[in-house]
């Protein structure tokens, strides 16, 4: 949806990414399956005229509500599974629970070890991988038609039975705390997870999915069983399925895959919320690198924000929009002063961050922020161009089409809109929330959400090759703060 992704950079479950939905590690397939995935976007792409609606919303009587939509251009069946509660569930003390109890369904059942799913899904030719976000947990099965009945025994195995054997936990857990170590070598995640961290204190959004090394350390085989028991659940859930199947084999399907399940109370999802930020905050932390990584940014919008629209339009033209984007143009292309420039947004159910993210010499560190602010300002001070206008517009209209153009694309699209209650007819209706906004709709967006007078600046750098930095935008009262990277900071 070109916002910044909320793992980008956070060493989440799909490190570094920079849009849209995050990616997550999958089975291995035969390679006739892959072969039928490599053309199953430009089939689908090439079909008649679509539907106006996404697909088709049921609800079971255990509360499960399921959407289908209809696709035979491949003889493919992409199943997501949405459990409500990523991040947000993780309580403070357990940072990582709810991504490390996905990351745990693939590698064991009562009936299955490990190394028996990961054969049983090569054998099948599919795909099935299970991921934690901020927001939710997500189990994805995509297979041919003709093993979909298997497939779904598959996954109705590890989503209701899986045992969580303590072997399993350790060396899962083993291995998230590994990555926690290479992190410290990546100065862009460091300066992310600082960024995180101040911003957003105790709220769940501090942190990664993938939790930090002391929330892992205190997570034991009950944790993840309790949590499994109470919020894998139906009426906490969203099933979406999509491909090659007509209405009833669908409605079949998940009847007898999903008909039994077990409702049960959830509990309301709370959360403290972010601390103020009263001004400018400068976090500098000092490692010996030549390249200093920055992030400049503060509290952005929800996504269910009615002004979601228009700040996706302001983005794209900010930094979002790759080699069209003012920051790009201006810091890169004109200045020379740095390697990779971009800006983004997270809106999930709770506000995230809105972020600028460059990468620069030590020596032009605070050249490169000062002409931050300085765009940040002109978005606040001056209508944008109806030619940048027109541009952010044709490419967010004009590339939507790609994120529903697969089965597994579009069960996933189908999960996303009724999770954040966008409506099926959301595709068709995108077009008039981007095209219907003007230069006037921009600026006053930019001047309600954009905030140079009171940001969170974190540099990752050597601090003295950096010599103009102290006085970038200072004003009284800002606060400064400085680490050591000689020792490793704690994500």
């Amino acid at each position: 949806m070109g916002y910044w992704s909320p793992q980008a950079k956070r060493g989440g479950v799909g490190h570094r990414l920079l849009a849209g939905i995050p990616r997550h590690s999958l089975m291995k397939k035969t390679g006739v399956f892959l072969l039928i995935l490599l053309l199953a976007g430009s089939a689908v792409a090439q079909e008649a005229a679509p539907p106006q609606t996404l697909g088709v919303r049921h609800t079971l009587p255990n509360g499960l509500v399921w959407l289908f939509s209809e696709q035979h251009s491949l003889p493919l069946v992409s199943v997501k599974v949405l459990i409500k509660g990523g991040v947000l569930r993780d309580p403070p003390e357990k940072a990582g629970l709810a991504n490390l109890t996905a990351l745990l369904l693939t590698q064991g059942t009562k009936k299955r070890s490990a190394t028996q799913i990961a054969e049983e899904v090569d054998f099948l030719g599919a795909k099935l991988g299970a991921r934690g976000s901020d927001d939710y947990l997500a189990v994805d099965l995509t297979v041919l038609r003709k093993n979909l009945e298997p497939g779904l025994e598959l996954l109705k195995d590890i989503l209701f039975n899986p045992v969580f054997a303590q072997e399993e936990v350790k060396r899962k857990v083993a291995q998230l705390k590994a990555s926690f170590q290479t992190d410290e070598d990546e100065p862009g995640i460091v300066a992310s997870r600082t960024f995180h961290r101040r911003l957003f204190g105790k709220n769940p959004y501090a942190n990664p999915p993938k939790g930090t090394p002391e929330g892992l350390a205190a997570i034991d085989r009950k944790d993840l069983v309790a949590f499994h028991e109470k919020f894998y659940r139906p009426n906490n859930a969203i099933v979406t399925v999509v491909g090659d199947l007509t209405p009833e084999e669908a409605e079949q399907s998940v009847v007898r895959t999903f008909g039994d399940w077990q409702a049960a109370s959830i509990p309301p999802i709370k959360v403290i919320p972010p601390p103020d930020l009263p001004g400018i905050e400068k976090i500098v932390i000092d490692k010996n690198i030549t390249q200093a990584n920055i992030i400049w940014g503060h509290l952005g919008i929800a996504r269910d924000n009615p002004d979601f629209y228009a700040l996706q339009v302001l983005n794209y033209i900010l930094g979002g929009g790759g080699f069209s984007s003012r920051l790009l143009n201006n810091i890169r292309e004109d200045r020379g002063l740095a390697y990779s420039v971009a800006s983004g947004f997270e809106a999930g159910i709770e506000p995230g961050a809105f972020a600028v993210d460059l990468e620069t010499k030590n020596r032009t560190a605070g050249e490169a922020v000062a002409q931050v602010n300085r765009e940040i300002e002109r978005l606040r001070t001056q209508p944008v161009s109806a030619t940048e206008l027109e541009e952010a517009k044709s490419y967010l209209i004009g590339s939507f089409p790609a994120k529903m153009d697969s089965v597994a694309k579009r069960a996933a699209l189908l999960a996303y809109v009724e999770f954040y209650g966008l409506g099926l007819d959301y595709p068709w209706r995108y077009p008039a929330l981007i095209k219907n906004l003007t230069p006037a709709d921009l600026q006053k967006t930019a001047e309600k959400y954009l905030h140079p007078e009171k940001y969170l600046l974190v540099v990752v750098g050597n601090q003295r090759e950096m010599p103009d930095f102290a006085s970038v935008a200072s004003q009284p009262g800002d606060k400064e703060s400085k680490h050591d990277q000689g020792k490793k900071s704690q994500p």
